[in-house]
Parts: structure tokens; sequence; C-alpha cells
């Protein structure tokens, strides 16, 4: 009698226990697939990327800091100044670029005139500038390579075209990035948002991304953030 029940119960839980099994692995069969949205698939783990940021080459940070005209400057940390919430973060150089972002660079969409101005008074004071726009909200998007004052590349689009300069790029045709005319009609906002999803393509193998900084350049990326005198 006692074997009889004692068989019982191992009946009863090995029952148990192949029901529960069976109902975590269907569990696990069910769950819901995670999709990654495609502009999230050329970021890095950190995925610090602003809308708008300057990268500058060959000069030094206290360079950049000076043709800002920067003052009441404090240290800054990288995620802090990706953030955007400081007037102007200038990075430390990385790998010969310093990136400049912050709330007071210039928006295409605001002043095209401004953006002009901002950029190419920068470039005479640095030479090589280049300046990148990318709002995933609106899908306003610029690119732009200025030499020691003089444009040699931009576009820029707000609804409409607002800046067209230069000969397209090599890079620019092999990414198939579209550039419209001023006055053209454009139909499609899915050729619109491709075109912002791929600046930052285009700012990895023209300079730099700031979201494909790697974690070992990011413990010296560090810079300092501050404000500009009235007169840039």
């Amino acid at each position: 009698m006692l074997l009889a029940t004692l068989v019982l119960a191992l009946t009863i839980a090995c029952a148990i226990f192949a029901t529960i099994y069976f109902l975590h692995r269907r569990g696990q069969k069910l769950s819901p697939v995670s999709l990654v949205p495609p502009s999230v698939l050329f970021q890095s783990a950190n995925r610090l990327r602003p809308a708008t940021w300057i990268a500058v080459r060959g000069a030094t940070p206290l360079a950049v800091q000076r043709a800002l005209g920067l003052n009441r400057s404090i240290p800054c940390s990288w995620s802090e100044g990706m953030s955007g919430e400081h007037e102007f973060f200038v990075s430390q150089r990385i790998n010969g670029w310093v990136i400049v972002t912050g709330a007071g660079l210039p928006d295409p969409a605001d002043d095209i005139d401004a953006s002009f101005l901002f950029l190419v008074t920068l470039s005479r004071k640095l030479g090589h500038v280049q300046f990148f726009h990318a709002d995933n909200h609106t899908h306003h998007h610029a690119w732009a390579r200025i030499d020691d004052g003089y444009v040699t590349r931009a576009f820029a689009w707000a609804d409409e075209t607002v800046w067209l300069q230069g000969t397209k790029t090599a890079l620019e045709i092999e990414l198939k990035m579209r550039c419209f005319g001023y006055g053209e009609d454009v139909f499609s906002e899915k050729i619109v948002q491709a075109n912002c999803d791929k600046v930052p393509m285009l700012a990895a193998r023209w300079s730099l991304d700031p979201a494909r900084i790697t974690t070992h350049a990011l413990k010296t990326a560090n810079g300092i953030a501050g404000e500009s005198s009235p007169v840039c």
C-alpha cells in the first residue's frame, strides 16, 4: 500500500513538471520579436548622436573654443555634451577631429543665411569644417563642407531645398542620397526620410559619426561646455 502511494505521488510530480516545462517552452516560442528600426541599425551601443554637430579637422580643442568665443567654460563629459543641453560642447580631439554640438549651433530650417554665415566664419578661423544635421522628427537634414571659408559642398532640406551648393560628391552618389533643386516638388516622404537617415553614414565616411565613437575613445573624449560671446 505504501509503495503504491509513493508511485502515485511520483507520477503526479512528473506530470506537473512536464506541464510546467511545456508551458515555459510554448511561452518562449510565442514571445514577440523586438524589431529594430532601420534608422538605428548603424548606431553603436552608446547611441549618443545629437541632431546637429560640427566636425573640425586638425584644430585643437582650445582653438575651437576661441573660434566660438566661448566663455564660462566648464569640464563636460561626452554623454552630457551629446545631450545638447549646453549652448556649445567641444570634445577633445578624436582621430584628428574635434566634435562640436549644442543648442548654439545653427538650424538651417530657422535661418539658412545665419547658418551659412556661422559656418563660413568658423571655417575662416579653423580651416576645414563639416556640418551635419538630421532631425528624425521633421526629417529636416543638411550636410556641408567648408574649407578656409569657402563652401565646397552643401545641401539642406527643410520641407524644401534651402541650400544647394557645389558638386555632388562620389560618396553621396554611392549612398544614393537625393539632392533636390530649388523649388523642385518632392512627393515622397520616404525619399526625404531615407536622405535624413543616411546623414550619419555620410558623416562616418567624411569625418566622424558621434554615435560610432568607440568606448575606448570615449574615455578621452570628455571636453568642455560653454557659452559664446555675442560675436562669434
